[in-house]
């Protein structure tokens, strides 16, 4: 039977009492961790030398706390470049040995090292050498396809070799042609003959049913873009900024023609959706009322998305109230709103009414239209605003002499009512308007549509 000794031994335990007594205690079970962890922290425990970094010290002991070694050691760990593993095999014998140059053509010998074993090979880079496959006719070929009264044979021949030498380099052949000998040509008459023989060539030679991919070369267009790039290149200072500032003009030009466009459509927009709002609001009227009034929410007139304002519609399932839906959707501008508050109390209508089925549906109604309202005064008084500089713009011509005068009615003296350019010459005072008129300054464009709110705001209950 085992004693208290024996457990104490197995279970690592110690102590004065334990060992006097030979029993074990609870406190010899309980507090045996603790007793291990001071151990092996007391012994594992090393004190930095004073006066050393601590970078230095964490040199000298790895993760593990090893005492540092005595002498110097390799070890496997950390970061060190492998050495090269040098096998026992015997080297490979080199070679002190002439080669030549496929590439050049007068038998130069040249020396170099080369492995014993490479020895008689051909020269490793000569597959690098790339040359022009220049076509070869025959004297019955020339006299029956490629005869040219404005070229000998001997010219040609002086061609397609100088073709040869510089592989179809036309700058370098028309620097190396021989001008004496022979009637001075430009390079686009070189490359043209050269082509032009090569083009005859290949349909002589070709196949009956072959599709062949014939270079053209057209000497004609070599020649104008060479011309119009030494124009462009001789420009003077004057001219690049002349140019510069027409640049600029036309792109100003076709902006205020895009905006004016956009301007056109969106004031096309808010006419349409008048004009709907209006035809459905007499249908309503005359509609007999014998369908059930529950059918009157579904039933909504299809006013286009500028017309007006767009409600949201609460059809998700649930609880809402009916008071929600006169929330002005976020989509309405600070100052729409402003406008709208104000000519809702020019009109005594309370911001806040009683949100009961009719009172909502018809409240939303007039406030829609009423921004309806608010946009047509907008965009009648910009209309305005610009009819008005198009009249002195116009006046303005009339007094240079370009244009006919203008009436104090708007009647041209030839019998035309209004700007009469704008229904015999409308393209003609597009180009008057686009050309001569200068894009509006932010101070008048703040200043038109400053003029546009207040017109608004002033009369709300009339159409203009």
């Amino acid at each position: 039977m085992a004693t208290g000794a024996d457990v104490r031994d197995i279970l690592e335990l110690g102590g004065v009492e334990s060992e006097n007594t030979g029993t074990i205690n609870k406190k010899d079970i309980i507090n045996s961790d603790k007793k291990k962890s001071k151990k092996s922290s007391e012994t594992l425990t090393f004190k930095r030398p004073e006066g050393m970094h601590r970078e230095v010290y964490a040199l000298l002991y790895s993760d593990k706390k090893d005492a540092p070694p005595l002498l110097p050691s390799d070890t496997t760990q950390g970061y060190r470049t492998v050495k090269a593993k040098l096998g026992s095999k015997k080297v490979r014998p080199w070679k002190w040995m002439p080669f030549t140059n496929p590439a050049r053509k007068d038998g130069a010998m040249f020396y170099h090292w080369r492995r014993a074993a490479e020895e008689g090979k051909d020269y490793p880079f000569a597959r690098f050498n790339k040359t022009v496959q220049v076509p070869v006719y025959s004297e019955q070929e020339y006299q029956m396809y490629l005869h040219d009264d404005a070229w000998t044979k001997a010219e040609t021949d002086h061609l397609f070799d100088l073709a040869r030498r510089f592989d179809l380099r036309f700058v370098v052949i028309h620097d190396r042609y021989d001008h004496q000998q022979f009637k001075k040509r430009s390079v686009e008459d070189l490359k043209e003959r050269y082509y032009h023989i090569c083009a005859k060539l290949a349909n002589i030679r070709a196949a009956p049913g072959t599709d062949l991919k014939i270079p053209v070369f057209d000497a004609g267009h070599e020649r104008r873009r060479k011309e119009q790039l030494e124009r462009l290149y001789n420009r003077t200072p004057e001219q690049v900024a002349e140019e510069e500032y027409l640049i600029q003009e036309l792109r100003k030009i076709e902006t205020r023609k895009k905006e004016r466009e956009k301007r056109t459509q969106d004031l096309q927009k808010l006419i349409t959706a008048a004009d709907t709002t209006t035809e459905q609001r007499r249908a309503e009227r005359k509609a007999p009322k014998k369908k059930l009034p529950q059918k009157k929410e579904t039933e909504k007139p299809a006013v286009p998305e500028t017309a007006g304002i767009k409600f949201p519609d609460f059809k998700s399932a649930g609880v809402t109230l009916r008071s929600q839906r006169m929330k002005l959707p976020s989509s309405v501008g600070q100052k729409k709103i402003k406008a709208l508050e104000q000519m809702l109390m020019e009109l005594g209508v309370d911001l806040n009414p009683m949100p009961t089925e009719e009172i909502v549906q018809m409240f939303n109604e007039l406030r829609s239209d009423l921004v309806l309202l608010y946009e047509l005064k907008q965009a009648f008084a910009n209309c305005e605003y610009e009819l008005q500089m198009l009249r002195h713009r116009y006046e303005a011509l009339a007094k240079a002499g370009s244009i006919g005068p203008l009436s104090a009615e708007g009647a041209h003296p030839d019998g035309q009512t209004g700007l009469g350019v704008e229904e015999g010459k409308g393209d003609a005072k597009d180009q008057i308007i686009d050309v001569v008129g200068a894009p509006l300054t932010p101070n008048s464009v703040r200043r038109k549509v400053g003029a546009a709110e207040q017109g608004a705001l002033r009369s709300p209950t009339q159409m203009p």
